[in-house]
């Protein structure tokens, strides 16, 4: 079966709208989450502190692809369950969780490199905790952890392919059903295009956002 690379483009076109929504929904909870669990980490109790090394370990040290396998599969064959008919969510509750890890530890090290005086000066000028936190240090933190960020970012572009572990309809999916039929490697360099423009215009924002927090410039 033949076709033509406009009728390709196109037809992995419809898969692009789905690679996007993983893309921003992982952001849009993984980047609070992987602050919870670096707070979390940093927690006062042992308990807690051991817990949550232990599940960013885990985390951190097993494949995507297998969280993914886990949380979409996990609850059928252990509870006879699943979490949703729509496969988005467990694959966004995967992706989530995965790049929160990664995104605490990053938090982590942003927030322990932060001087101790910072901490003390704000003491003395009345700040809580929580205040000389919000105010002070994250904001700085931030500004020191995006280049960190933006790496994890455009790995997140290239790793929504990974959907297709769960056979969700996203663009790299309908890439390898087309060269499949066609048994041209044509749709293979499309979607190597598709992400290439998606990286580059990722980093293009991300270093929109380096530039505004250059503020000692």
């Amino acid at each position: 079966m033949k076709m033509s690379i406009g009728a390709m483009i196109q037809t992995m076109s419809e898969g692009l709208g789905r690679t996007c929504a993983i893309f921003g929904l992982t952001l849009l909870f993984s980047l609070p989450l992987g602050l919870i669990f670096a707070l979390l980490r940093k927690s006062r109790f042992a308990p807690v502190r051991m817990v949550m090394r232990v599940f960013i370990s885990v985390l951190r040290g097993t494949p995507l692809m297998l969280q993914l396998l886990a949380v979409t599969y996990g609850p059928v064959y252990l509870f006879d369950m699943s979490i949703s008919r729509n496969k988005l969510v467990p694959i966004i509750i995967g992706f989530a969780l995965n790049y929160a890890a990664y995104f605490a530890e990053i938090y982590r090290g942003g927030i322990e490199s932060m001087p101790v005086g910072q901490y003390e000066a704000a003491a003395v000028l009345g700040y809580s905790r929580f205040q000389t936190f919000m105010r002070i240090i994250l904001p700085q933190v931030v500004k020191r952890i995006l280049p960190s960020v933006t790496n994890e970012v455009i790995t997140l572009v290239k790793d929504t392919s990974m959907a297709f572990t769960v056979a969700y309809q996203e663009m790299f999916t309908i890439g390898k059903q087309i060269a499949s039929t066609t048994t041209s490697f044509m749709p293979f360099v499309i979607a190597g295009v598709f992400y290439y423009i998606f990286n580059s215009l990722v980093a293009f924002v991300m270093s929109l956002f380096e530039k505004r927090l250059s503020y000692y410039r």
